[in-house]
């Protein structure tokens, strides 16, 4: 693969000559002149999303409560915190690498705002660090894979992934990396995210939350996103696209991600154990291999164990499934309380 041309003057800007990678663009965004529609709505959406981290009140309170969690949810959430603030760093700093090899214009503005959304959320990250920890334990949780071999395993192997492709950005480096995006952005967050949940359900932690039911906004687009990708290299460039790749990839998540939440999460935390965090992980595995048009992985795993996370989903019981409505249904629907069974 080749990547983009900073300026290329004899490219070609039709949309009906576009593709998602190994097109001939000139490098100009044009917005009133697209091919993918979904691109254009999933702007809106995501510039939309914009905040300040520094805004969301009551972390002074999360201070607080912070010294009278258990020994297991503070250990659970410090943890949590330094695995999300490295999924963050990674994605800031790979996107870009990315963005390089795809020829849409419109897709390529998605990558960009995505690669500044998740600036931010390592900005929310260090924010709450910042108000709810102690200086002197702050570093202890930005390096704890430095002093866990677990933590430090995934992240070499997340790497790994992403600097394959900047090594050799051949098709077969480029679908791997694409797919694992789609599962940095929607499998490897949501353990985390429902531990928070979890606590804030039992009032705990809730500006610490809330902080993150911002965050999980932004990746809802994310792995919307992705997922559009995934669907136009099938549709455009079938022999990228590899079956077998993507179930193998998905089956090592996946047991990656059980070992290392459990080992996080442990068996102490209420409504949370070894049991649920296997058949979450699983569940959602399914979730968004079938985004993709996929059969489950893990066919005996139908439900979200975690019912509590339904009942936080909204409060005047507008369940649109993000993922099968459009994109303008979403924006009509897209305050905080809504996403949360993802």
């Amino acid at each position: 693969m080749q990547a983009n041309q900073i300026f290329n003057p004899s490219g070609n800007d039709n949309p009906q000559e576009r593709t998602i990678i190994k097109g001939n663009t000139t490098g100009l965004f044009n917005l009133n002149s697209t091919k993918y529609g979904w691109a254009k709505s999933l702007y809106t959406i995501m510039i939309g999303n914009f905040r300040v981290p520094e805004k969301v009140s009551g972390l002074n309170e999360d201070s607080i409560q912070y010294k009278e969690l258990t020994d297991n949810e503070r250990r659970a959430y410090d943890g949590i915190l330094s695995f999300l603030i490295f999924l963050d760093s990674i994605q800031t700093v790979n996107l870009p690498n990315f963005s390089d090899y795809i020829t849409a214009p419109e897709v390529s503005l998605l990558l960009a705002i995505q690669t500044y959304q998740e600036a931010i959320h390592s900005q929310s990250y260090a924010t709450i660090l910042e108000s709810v920890v102690e200086s002197s334990k702050r570093d202890d949780i930005y390096y704890f894979r430095r002093d866990n071999p677990i933590l430090l395993e995934r992240n070499q192997y997340i790497g790994q992934i992403y600097q394959n492709f900047m090594d050799n950005p051949n098709d077969d480096n480029f679908f791997k990396g694409l797919i694992w995006n789609f599962l940095l952005e929607g499998l490897y967050f949501y353990n985390g995210f429902a531990f928070f949940d979890t606590l804030a359900d039992h009032q705990k932690m809730k500006a610490t939350d809330r902080m993150i039911n911002y965050i999980r906004r932004d990746e809802l687009t994310h792995v919307t996103m992705f997922t559009y990708i995934i669907k136009e290299i099938q549709k455009e460039f079938p022999q990228i696209f590899d079956k077998k790749v993507v179930y193998d990839m998905f089956q090592n998540a996946v047991e990656q991600e059980i070992k290392r939440s459990q080992f996080i999460l442990g068996n102490n935390i209420i409504w949370i154990n070894h049991q649920t965090t296997e058949i979450y992980t699983k569940w959602l595995a399914n979730n968004r291999l079938s985004l993709i048009g996929l059969e489950p992985l893990y066919p005996d795993i139908t439900e979200n164990p975690y019912k509590h996370l339904e009942r936080l989903q909204d409060n005047n019981s507008e369940k649109s499934n993000f993922f099968e409505s459009t994109v303008t249904n979403y924006t009509q629907s897209s305050s905080m309380k809504g996403n949360r069974d993802f």
